[in-house]
């Protein structure tokens, strides 16, 4: 991401939370943006790519310490601040975006590349506790508002909200509600508050496009698996 906020530049993919997190952080600030999708990261990196990243060679909010660098330093700078006022509270806020960053996209991992039955029910062990964990902060700091951030969207809500697309492709997937009223019912209530927000509706990516495109990466990483084992 680059330029001042009337020519910012957004290099992003549209499976990758944290390029979600940074449209969203946009859409909510109401900042307008160029998107510059990069559509294939594992063949054919683009020349503004390597240039905007070369060291990595990634783009700039596919990784978790870019996208909270880029993502706060953003929220600083332009715009309406979604991080709170009080010192405190924003090193609160910090924590549990990182939080969600570490153990939530951590235990999906585990799922995803899981290669036997036990790995991948640890990671969807995982995926609960993270959830149960979400559901209780989300009692404390919100008292009884509807976000994270009290009566409008603040940090926490966008950091958590770059998964929300992939909460509902887990489900298709592999029938798992990580947000559940029955067991998180705050957080369930939460999502569905979160994607009917116009500002998360415009930047959201289609569910079955994520789903089609985590079953084609499965099914690639078995050929290469078989291949090796031949």
């Amino acid at each position: 991401m680059a330029g001042q906020s009337g020519d910012l530049k957004l290099l992003s993919s549209f499976a990758s939370p944290f390029s979600l997190r940074v449209k969203l952080a946009l859409s909510f600030k109401g900042l307008s943006y160029e998107n510059l999708e990069q559509k294939e990261l594992h063949t054919n990196k683009s020349e503004l790519l390597l240039k905007s990243n070369p060291v990595h060679k990634k783009v700039p909010c596919s990784s978790t310490t870019a996208s909270l660098y880029a993502m706060t330093r953003r929220l600083l700078t332009f715009g309406p601040s979604l991080l709170p006022s009080d010192p405190y509270e924003r090193a609160v806020a910090r924590f549990w975006a990182a939080y969600i960053d570490e153990k939530l996209f951590s235990s999906w991992m585990i799922v995803f590349k899981g290669k036997t039955d036990e790995e991948k029910a640890e990671g969807t062990k995982q995926s609960f506790a993270v959830a149960a964990t979400l559901e209780g902060q989300l009692r404390e700091c919100s008292k009884g508002k509807p976000f994270f951030g009290g009566d409008s969207v603040g940090y926490v809500d966008v950091a958590l909200g770059g998964f929300v697309a992939w909460v509902h492709a887990i489900e298709k997937l592999y029938g798992l509600k990580l947000f559940d009223a029955a067991n998180t019912p705050l957080l369930a209530a939460w999502l569905d508050r979160f994607c009917a927000l116009d500002a998360a509706k415009v930047v959201m990516p289609e569910v079955d496009k994520l789903v089609e495109l985590a079953k084609m990466r499965q099914a690639q990483a078995a050929a290469a698996a078989e291949a090796q084992g031949n």
